[in-house]
């Protein structure tokens, strides 16, 4: 290997699904992931936050969860939608996390105004919803309560606890708002991350912009983009940026298996051939050899910029199907995709 050669960081998505009659089987069965992953060798472990779906609320409780099992490995979320989240509140949650995790949180998050509508959104959101503010602006008042920003002013008696009192989000954990990322999909946010010291996460989920329909070439824009933010900024350092798709490598599957994943590619494929809505474009999960990948992803636009590279892993297989895929990235895959 020479002096300038570099292999990027490593990481796994996991959506944490699980069944409506049995929750705490999945709930478990992800702790165990994890806790593998981190045995294995791998960098990072993220989770998906998910709401009314059968996949893993509450980020801040499977962090904390996700912390007591490992002792290393970096722990993030791609993404926690922040529509759900009051800003102070959250802050408190992930101080708390962070804390108990020795500080290896990444939390990545995202904004979007509420998507429900009617009295669902009145339910979820809480009434007057419609007056609150979803934009960057709810990020940047987190990491402001996150680094210590004075919420009152604290008198001789003041507040609830007298002697106990504090002017700012407890508890504060130092740097953790550094490590917050932001879930980008277009040319705007990733700039925006950059410019506000942010790092970086794509997805498989892009936009197409300024005619660029090919999928990867659209991710590494995004990841320039972001670049080229940072180092305009007023924020040190180059940012982390990370890539992720879903992959799916082959060695060593039984002849089961490997029906059961292809026919699982087979069946999301043609949705990466259009453009969804106005402008959403889907990147093709990679499936083959760790050989393949390595091709695939050492050809790969995107992948030459990335700090990390995160493999999402198919939601729909089951925990023993995930520990393999697991073992085969770390052990076949990962060794191949010095740069």
């Amino acid at each position: 290997m020479s002096p300038q050669s570099t292999t990027p960081d490593l990481g796994f998505l996991h959506i944490v699904p699980f069944s409506g009659d049995r929750p705490a089987d999945g709930l478990r069965d992800a702790v165990d992931l994890f806790r593998h992953a981190e045995e294995l060798g791998l960098d990072s472990g993220w989770v998906r936050t998910r709401h009314l779906q059968y996949g893993a609320p509450a980020p801040a409780v499977m962090l904390t969860a996700l912390a007591a099992a490992t002792t290393r490995m970096e722990l993030g979320n791609a993404v926690i939608p922040l529509e759900f989240e009051n800003p102070f509140h959250f802050a408190e949650e992930m101080g708390v996390a962070d804390l108990l995790s020795g500080g290896r949180l990444r939390p990545g998050v995202s904004v979007h105004p509420p998507r429900f509508e009617g009295e669902t959104a009145d339910l979820v959101f809480g009434e007057g919803h419609e007056q609150q503010d979803y934009s960057y602006q709810r990020i940047l008042t987190t990491l402001d309560l996150l680094r210590g920003r004075k919420v009152r002013e604290v008198g001789e008696y003041g507040g609830f606890g007298g002697d106990l009192d504090s002017e700012t989000v407890q508890p504060l954990s130092p740097g953790l708002a550094d490590r917050f990322s932001y879930g980008a999909g277009s040319l705007r946010s990733a700039t925006w991350a950059g410019a506000n010291g942010l790092g970086l996460l794509t997805s498989n989920i892009s936009s197409t912009e300024n005619g660029v329909r090919d999928f990867d070439q659209a991710v590494a824009n995004q990841i320039a983009a972001y670049r080229q933010a940072r180092a305009a900024s007023d924020h040190s350092g180059p940012g982390r940026a990370a890539m992720a798709r879903v992959v799916i490598p082959t060695d060593g599957a039984s002849t089961e298996q490997l029906s059961r994943w292809q026919e699982y590619v087979e069946r999301r494929t043609p949705r990466t051939k259009k453009i969804m809505g106005e402008k959403t474009i889907i990147g093709p999960d990679l499936i083959g050899t760790s050989e393949q990948i390595a091709e695939t992803l050492l050809t790969n636009p995107g992948f030459a910029l990335a700090d990390e590279v995160i493999f999402e892993l198919p939601f729909e297989l089951p925990p023993e199907d995930w520990r393999q895929l697991l073992d085969v990235l770390a052990g076949s895959v990962r060794p191949l995709l010095t740069r």
